[in-house]
């Protein structure tokens, strides 16, 4: 076997590993399949910790059940970074969410244009329901208003 095959051969590998790791491909074969998935759920734990610092209310409202519920729902989707992967777990449970959590999501929807594939792009107007009032978003300023909320 020459270096380049074996080289060929080790990313191709490599490639499979992180693939049944990080989003959810099948084992690759002649790896341990308990650590492959021991080291999965710890990389779900960990996404789940960095959406939850991303969106705090989204996480903070799960309480305690947050990383399971998230690990559970991330398992067969790749990441794709802290805020589109809660932009997409909230728009997944929107029926769900309440109070903080749902106003979160209003915020970044009202300040941000996105459509589940590309990244999020800045929007120049929006106006969005949040629980308890509206908030309108121009050119960068966001103000509330509401229930005794208006900044």
């Amino acid at each position: 076997m020459s270096t380049g095959e074996f080289d060929a051969d080790l990313a191709a590998a490599q490639e499979a590993l992180v693939r049944a790791m990080a989003a959810g491909g099948p084992m690759p074969v002649g790896f341990d399949a308990g650590a492959v998935r021991a080291a999965a759920h710890g990389i779900l734990l960990k996404r789940a910790g960095e959406v939850a610092r991303a969106w705090p209310a989204l996480g903070a409202s799960y309480g305690a059940s947050w990383k399971d519920v998230f690990a559970g729902w991330a398992a067969e989707r790749p990441a794709q970074g802290s805020f589109r992967d809660g932009w997409d777990f909230a728009r997944a449970h929107r029926g769900g969410l309440a109070g903080d959590a749902a106003r979160e999501l209003a915020l970044a929807e009202t300040r941000w244009s996105y459509d589940g594939e590309s990244p999020p792009r800045p929007r120049r107007a929006a106006l969005r329901r949040v629980p308890g009032g509206v908030v309108v978003q121009f050119q960068g300023r966001m103000r509330t208003f509401g229930r005794g909320r208006s900044r």
